[in-house]
């Protein structure tokens, strides 16, 4: 029988490998308790398998699974931001939304209350998409949580700032524009990462500025170096509730071919860790990695990629609550 590790703290944290075998028993991210089988959770990985709002290739609905069996090999330890998270904090997996595949705007509907039901006691979400429609939701709750409009840093090849697609307002590459549109946004502190490849036209970019974005490119991050975009990106952002919402196609397809949309020249796996470790002391509220697509991947390529990036935000979060109890003890 799989028995969880409880830590130093008193928190469950991740099945014993020294135990049972890394490949055995069910998949939840980092082999972690699921969220019923703890008494709260700081941190919850919630996963939402829905991709109706793709524009081309679809299979983000089963991306959620797809990451959560890539993490399998995640430890306990992180020693880039020098934190065990899962002692720190107690982080349980939420399991999946389950939200219906036929109306898109129903599915947003879902997807927030339960956003707000898995916060209404204080949790912080790592959300495992799915495509990047869902982030719109994400960011409706994580607003209203915060009583007020969420910076965003929005990590992706593409603007997602789109006004329709086939006169559809609801899409994956559309949430941004929405989000702007109803104000939950703070317009002077958002701004993409990574951004790149072939647009309808320069009004694409137009539009984008005129909504308050800022543009990092990959090739930005290439030129300037991460630790120019991490300063630049801390300044913009301040000491704002954060939200960040990364799309795995951020990466370049050598690093995350298994995705809907890949474009050529995107950044790399260590380039994208790095910059997140350097949002390290800020406001994060929230976060989802989406359009994780396995029918595409090859060797978990791209869900190792995720659930690494998965695994740094759920770092950033449980040393960002940790900060927080020291400074309310003092």
């Amino acid at each position: 029988m799989e028995q969880p590790r409880v830590t130093a703290n008193g928190n469950i944290g991740p099945i014993d490998s020294s135990r049972i075998p890394r490949y055995a028993g069910a998949a939840t991210f980092a082999r972690l308790p699921r969220l019923d089988e703890v008494d709260r959770a700081d941190i919850a990985v919630v996963g939402v398998p829905f991709d109706s709002g793709v524009s081309y290739r679809p299979g983000a609905r089963f991306g959620s699974n797809h990451v959560r069996e890539s993490s399998r090999l995640l430890r306990p330890y992180n020693p880039a931001l020098d934190i065990s998270p899962f002692e720190r904090v107690q982080v349980a997996d939420a399991g999946d939304m389950a939200v219906n595949p036929f109306n898109i705007n129903e599915a947003i509907e879902t997807i927030q209350q339960n956003a707000l039901d898995l916060t209404a006691d204080g949790t912080k979400l790592v959300t495992l998409g799915g495509d990047h429609t869902i982030a719109l939701p994400l960011l409706r709750a994580a607003s209203e949580r915060a009583g007020a409009p969420v910076a965003m840093l929005h990590f992706d090849a593409h603007l997602d700032t789109w006004d329709t697609y086939f006169g559809a307002e609801y899409t994956h590459g559309t949430p941004f524009r929405r989000a702007v549109e109803e104000g939950i946004l703070d317009t002077e502190a958002i701004s993409h990462v990574g951004t790149r490849g072939p647009l309808y036209g320069v009004k694409d970019l137009e539009d984008d500025r005129r909504f308050g974005f800022g543009i990092v490119t990959s090739s930005d991050v290439f030129r300037q170096g991460v630790d120019e975009v991490i300063a630049k990106l801390r300044d913009r952002i301040g000491n704002r509730p954060l939200y960040i919402s990364i799309d795995i196609d951020v990466l370049d397809p050598a690093h995350a071919p298994g995705t809907g949309t890949p474009e050529a020249g995107g950044i790399t796996s260590r380039e994208l860790l790095e910059i997140l470790r350097g949002m390290r002391g800020m406001n994060l509220i929230g976060a989802d990695v989406v359009e994780v697509a396995p029918a595409y991947d090859h060797a978990e390529i791209t869900g190792v990629a995720a659930s690494h990036v998965a695994y740094d935000l759920v770092s950033l979060m449980a040393d960002q609550a940790t900060t927080n109890t020291t400074a309310e003890e003092r």
